[in-house]
């Protein structure tokens, strides 16, 4: 038996997974589950990184005590970052990517460098948080933090830093900055040149998968660990992480990498980069083995999530089980929004959001929860069917098989309504994929597993999914169709 931790840490909550491999299948068990919750100081919005440090340690030392473990490895969300001094020290804590300092900074970049030179210069998609534009508002409205900089690291290289003192820049988290040449796998430097960001800012780009040292001696000696914990650089972007344990038999899929948000795409062997791609905003994100991820980021169960938070704070706590049972009741393609709709991607009252969107196109009010719950659902089922289609229009190819996996695949009416819209089988499973990805990358690093075909073969000896057959496409086609003229 090998034991390996993963920490797994996402927007709202991060936990420590030991997998156990016995040479045929990998078991998990949570040992640590803890909140990650941001902090508003002084209208900038701040992750709590050094609370989410010390959660990390809590889970090495649950870990170590009870077994033998021979590595950890830490995958985390994208872009956000933090800044270090001369001294090599934290300057401050990292921004929140839903923070509004970074409105406006798309249209003053593109200014500058063009959209459209931008876009084949990195292949990512356009979003306001991206680690480029984050650069560009702080050098503009807090140059004197920008200046005192003496580089950065990204969030799952941070945290691995505080643990091995060791610098570096992973290939998947750092493909989702929009700095990074997806052809060459290392920074673009003439980008960020034209922006003020110096050429050494972040450490070089490195593969995902390699071993990044171990933990420090006073770390070692704080935790009582006995024997050297090796730490792996694994796929630390959360969402390569995942892909990584998709037990597909083959590469003709779409996955759904479902949870906070929604990521869509498919692997390719290099990025997809060109007039089409750009007009849909596809994204070219790093995978573990140098693969492309080519997807769409798509607000996803953050809705809920953020609708069941503003019912709380008016009084009344509902369980997600509540909020499906309530919209089951309501009738359905009533409602239908933009999920993307720049006015969802901000915490607060997303139910009076959802009417005002509603009542400006037209459609009415929603009243009852259910009809709001329900409105959530049908659209979100509907735009993975819009995503999918851009997708197979770039790649040329038809997928009949989705993969939805992440912590999302427990809402059964959602894997249910997606299979129906897009009139594909739903292999919904496994539900921790991040974790057991970052796992399997580890046990490739340690030589426990040879590559990716016999990690796939593994998980899915590991995992039982659940299947969704498309069932009344009908009446979700004819509900698409009107659906598309909402978007924004």
């Amino acid at each position: 038996m090998k034991n390996v931790l993963a920490v797994d840490i996402g927007a709202s909550s991060g936990r420590a997974i030991m997998g156990e491999f016995d040479g045929t299948k990998i078991s998990l068990r949570e040992l640590h589950r803890f909140d990650n919750t941001p902090v508003m100081l002084r209208g900038t919005f701040y992750w709590d990184i050094l609370a989410l440090f010390n959660e990390i340690k809590t889970g090495i030392a649950l870990a170590c005590r009870q077994t033998p473990v021979v590595s950890v490895g830490i995958d985390t969300w994208g872009v956000d970052f933090g800044l270090l001094d001369k001294r090599g020290n934290l300057m401050q804590n990292p921004v929140h990517y839903r923070d509004t300092r970074t409105d406006g900074a798309i249209e003053a970049v593109c200014e500058i460098i063009g959209k459209d030179r931008l876009y084949y210069a990195t292949g990512i998609q356009f979003m306001n948080f991206n680690t480029l534009f984050q650069l560009y508002a702080l050098r503009k409205q807090y140059p004197d933090i920008y200046e005192n900089a003496c580089g950065a690291l990204l969030t799952p290289d941070l945290l691995g830093y505080f643990l091995t003192g060791e610098k570096t820049s992973e290939f998947s988290i750092a493909s989702t900055t929009q700095m990074m040449n997806p052809y060459t796998r290392e920074w673009n430097t003439g980008i960020m040149g034209e922006l003020g960001i110096p050429a050494g800012f972040f450490p070089p780009v490195v593969s995902s998968g390699i071993l990044l040292g171990s933990v420090t001696g006073d770390i070692q000696e704080e935790l009582g660990l006995k024997d050297k914990l090796n730490v792996v650089s694994v796929a630390g972007h959360d969402t390569a992480s995942a892909v990584v344990a998709v037990p597909a038999k083959d590469e003709d899929y779409i996955y759904i990498s479902c949870g906070t948000w929604s990521l869509l795409g498919t692997e390719l062997a290099a990025p997809l980069i060109n007039e089409k791609s750009l007009s849909y905003d596809i994204t070219n994100e790093g995978g573990y083995g140098n693969k492309t991820l080519f997807l769409k980021n798509i607000i996803g169960l953050w809705l809920i999530q953020e609708t069941r938070r503003q019912y709380a704070r008016e009084g009344v706590k509902y369980s997600y089980n509540d909020l499906e049972q309530l919209s089951l009741k309501a009738m359905p393609f009533r409602y239908l929004v933009d999920p993307d709709a720049p006015e969802f991607g901000i915490p607060g009252d997303i139910p009076g959001r959802i009417r005002k969107f509603c009542q400006k196109t037209g459609q009415g009010v929603p009243e009852t929860v259910g009809e709001i719950v329900r409105c959530i659902y049908e659209s979100l089922a509907l735009k993975y069917r819009h995503a999918c289609e851009q997708v197979q229009d770039c790649t040329g190819k038809t997928y009949r098989r989705i993969h939805m996996i992440g912590g999302g695949t427990k809402d059964r009416l959602l894997c249910d309504m997606t299979a129906a819209a897009t009139n594909c089988k739903v292999i919904a499973g496994p539900i921790e994929a991040t974790a057991l990805g970052n796992i399997a990358v580890q046990l490739i690093a340690e030589g426990e597993i040879k590559d990716m075909n016999e990690v796939r073969t593994i998980i899915s000896s590991s995992v039982q999914p659940v299947i969704y057959e498309p069932e009344d496409h009908a009446v979700w086609d004819a509900a698409y169709k009107e659906f598309v003229s909402f978007l924004c």
